[in-house]
């Protein structure tokens, strides 16, 4: 099949003063963008770098296609500094039949409204766990919060990166949910999902391509082993973000050890069908967590996850033998096969 030849390579700009106040380097941002098109261009595509910024949208619209490239490679996960609104842009790139990597508007959205991607989960019988999608004060009230089996776990309806996550996230009685969820509130001003904690390996499942051709990289796990004792084994903000923190150096991920066949067989399947279910194209990242019976339970779904150079796909890709151009172009085809038909 034909190889796509001049590919635009779409990333955002528009949270930029957002993340900054909330402390992120937004400059890795540019530079994973950059990186992904070195390695296009190491393929022999030709490149052409786009950003764009919150309501200049059509104005970049107009601009691809004035220049038509084969392929966007779609690196947009925010407009006018709201993640909320990632999904708009894919369906932007529909509605003018500008072909594009990764998820479409319904699998972006699907992930991104996190108790969408629960429910669907649930009909389709793919083991997650149970929950709560708590939207405003007056629902803390509820008198059931009581009867949870505790501990449980909170985190924000449509956020990523573990942004929101600290270790008061694992509540162990409903004061504490009642208190961290209205911390989360008054914070975030979005509503918060709380499921019940699966104590166990937390196994991360990287999917590259579609129908026939799927595939999974090497599976990786989280070790906690440097985790102190008195601190949740979870992956907060603080284990991505903050190098000097407790938290990142207790929370390395490594190539999965010491599982069994059949685990491996469970945990793949379950990422089979999670990234079937929502409707994840190209590529895509699945977590999971095992409880003591060896059962997977997803947590998350991650459509378009962060394939930078030192993200967690990189290092799976390594592990298979990949190198980070080899990755992107593993993805690049993938998506242009799906294209083409």
């Amino acid at each position: 099949m034909q190889r796509p030849s001049r590919i635009a390579v779409l990333y955002n700009t528009d949270y930029d003063a957002e993340a900054k106040l909330a402390g992120i380097d937004v400059s890795s941002v540019e530079a994973s963008a950059r990186s992904i098109a070195s390695a296009l261009s190491d393929n022999g595509y030709r490149i052409e770098l786009v950003g764009v910024h919150g309501l200049d949208v059509f104005d970049v619209l107009a601009k691809i296609r004035a220049s038509a490239p084969d392929l966007v490679f779609n690196l947009c996960e925010s407009m006018e500094g709201d993640a909320r609104n990632e999904p708009t842009f894919a369906g932007l790139l529909d509605l003018y039949g500008i072909p594009y990597t990764g998820a479409d508007l319904l699998g972006l959205a699907s992930c991104l409204h996190k108790q969408r991607t629960k429910d669907i989960l649930i009909a389709r019988g793919i083991s997650t766990p149970p929950y709560r999608c708590l939207e405003t004060t007056a629902q803390l009230a509820d008198p059931s919060l009581e009867a949870l089996d505790y501990p449980w776990f909170l985190k924000l309806a449509h956020e990523d990166a573990s942004v929101g996550i600290t270790e008061e996230n694992h509540v162990t009685s409903a004061a504490a949910l009642r208190a961290r969820t209205q911390a989360m509130f008054d914070e975030f001003h979005q509503p918060v999902i709380a499921e019940r904690y699966v104590e166990g390996r937390e196994i991360n499942v990287t999917l590259i391509g579609n129908g026939d051709t799927l595939r999974m990289l090497p599976l990786h796990e989280i070790d906690f082993a440097e985790m102190p004792k008195d601190r949740p084994r979870i992956v907060s903000y603080a284990a991505k973000w903050d190098e000097t923190h407790v938290d990142y150096v207790g929370t390395k991920p490594v190539p999965l050890r010491d599982a069994s066949p059949a685990l491996i067989a469970a945990v793949e399947a379950i990422a089979r069908a999670a990234h079937a279910a929502v409707g994840l194209r190209d590529y895509g990242r699945v977590d999971l967590r095992v409880d003591a019976d060896g059962t997977p339970w997803v947590i998350d779904v991650n459509p378009n996850c962060d394939i930078s150079p030192d993200a967690g796909v990189a290092r799976s890709a390594l592990v298979a033998g990949l190198s980070y151009a080899q990755l992107i172009d593993l993805i690049t085809i993938s998506a242009w096969r799906r294209i083409r038909g």
